[in-house]
């Protein structure tokens, strides 16, 4: 296994206890933001019944859930052993399976088998062309990615992702990183994929979000995301493609 896997196991090791809480999805603003990108996913996607979905990088499986809602089936996978007993465990859906993959190969699947690749920040911690060679390897003609990643452009994710000891004091790993607009665009068309939207969003932190401002705050973060310039600075990027 390379260093970078090998790192992603030990960092997955060292929280899984408190993963939801090291990514943001605890709490009611945590809960909001996963449920907002699940949404927004699952939208694009226009997942159904008829789909066949593989999540990549699956964790406690907080995006899972809203998956198996749609009826879908969906193939959850995860590099982490750990992550993927949690999730079983969560997830009761007779049409949810997991099963350990390395993200960046997929050699688990055959080329075009999946209606849908998707993910939540999950990317960034890759070999980002490997891993997108793959995923459009084992999209069927016309199947579609979407992911949300962090927006390298906003300041605190600049910082956090690039100074190592701050990268270690907020609990990321060591090799993860973050993508700019365009930077992900030119990725996602060298790599094959059509009609490519790179969208900024998100301005409600969920480490600085008080609960009882969670409204208010979607009503400013809404205003936010349709500022030209602001929002490319939002926190996220809603990151799609067709093959």
């Amino acid at each position: 296994m390379n260093n970078r896997l090998d790192n992603e196991l030990k960092h997955d090791e060292k929280i899984l206890k408190n993963a939801n809480g090291v990514w943001g999805r605890e709490g009611l603003v945590g809960e909001f933001r996963t449920k907002r990108r699940a949404e927004m996913i699952i939208e694009y996607c226009g997942m159904n019944e008829n789909f066949t979905v593989l999540e990549i990088g699956c964790g406690t499986g907080t995006l899972t859930e809203y998956l198996a809602k749609t009826c879908a089936q969906i193939i959850a996978t995860d590099l982490s052993q750990g992550f993927l007993d949690l999730a079983s465990q969560k997830i009761k859906y007779h049409n949810v399976s997991f099963q350990t993959a390395n993200a960046e190969r997929l050699d688990n699947f055959k080329d075009n088998s999946f209606d849908a690749v998707v993910g939540l920040s999950i990317l960034h911690h890759l070999d980002i062309q490997s891993a997108l060679q793959n995923i459009h390897r084992v999209l069927n003609s016309g199947g579609v990615m979407a992911f949300s990643e962090p927006n390298m452009l906003n300041p605190q994710i600049m910082i956090q992702k690039n100074i190592p000891f701050i990268k270690k004091i907020l609990g990321d790993s060591p090799d993860e990183t973050a993508f700019f607009k365009w930077q992900a665009r030119k990725l996602l068309e060298q790599n094959g994929f059509k009609n490519v939207v790179v969208k900024p969003i998100d301005f409600v932190h969920p480490f600085t979000t008080p609960s009882f401002l969670l409204n208010p705050m979607i009503k400013i973060s809404d205003f936010l995301e349709k500022i030209p310039l602001i929002k490319e600075i939002a926190g996220s990027l809603f990151i799609l493609g067709k093959k």
